[in-house]
């Protein structure tokens, strides 16, 4: 402790245990050092609302962990002449997490490629601990808005599946009505005007 002091002053310790703590402090300075990465997202220029909303669930984990993120949107066919809907694509993404991350190279179409990069926002370090917490309210978040979803689904089919119900059941009281009686005929058949006339006659006689 003090070898320089005279006496040298020194302590007795258990040296096992001072490098099992040792290791331990190793250890937690190697999980909460910062070690940022450019992590990739891909996606196709004609992804549905679900699976970009996915794609935006790993784009907010990276750069809650403190990682840059590329994102990637391919090109196929006649899309490559026409890059600016991927462009708008990409500067939505940019804005729903703006919160988390900006934009550090604008979107610019390389090839058959349209390419951004966001970095993280601010120098904070996230533990495991918290980049499991963050990842689970992304996941909720997400399934929150799946079964939103399927609720409005459900509700849209449930309604449909009413007024088909109700259609039915005014056809069958329709088909149940009793059919209107046939009026009665009033010509007079030919052997009774000819009885008829015979009569007539004989009263004249």
């Amino acid at each position: 402790m003090a070898a320089q002091a005279k006496p040298p002053v020194a302590k007795l310790i258990d040296y096992g245990k001072f490098k099992y703590n040792e290791k331990i402090k190793a250890r937690e300075a190697r999980r909460n050092q910062s070690t940022s990465e450019i992590k990739e997202i891909r996606f196709r220029l004609k992804i549905d609302d679900h699976d970009f909303e996915v794609k935006e669930g790993h784009v907010r984990r990276f750069l809650s962990a403190g990682d840059k993120v590329k994102v990637t949107i391919m090109l196929r066919g006649r899309e490559q002449s026409r890059p600016i809907g991927g462009v708008e694509l990409l500067r939505k993404l940019a804005d729903d997490v703006a919160d988390l991350g900006s934009i550090e190279f604008a979107p610019k179409q390389e090839g058959r490629n349209i390419i951004m990069t966001l970095a993280p926002k601010g120098k904070k370090v996230h533990t495991q601990s918290e980049q499991r917490r963050r990842g689970g309210q992304a996941r909720a978040e997400r399934q929150a808005r799946q079964a939103a979803r399927l609720a409005a689904k459900s509700d849209e089919t449930q309604a449909r599946k009413q007024a088909e119900d109700e259609a039915e059941q005014t056809v069958e009281k329709i088909d149940a009505a009793p059919a209107p009686k046939a009026p009665k005929s009033t010509t007079t058949s030919p052997k009774k005007m000819k009885s008829k006339e015979g009569s007539n006659a004989e009263d004249e006689k």
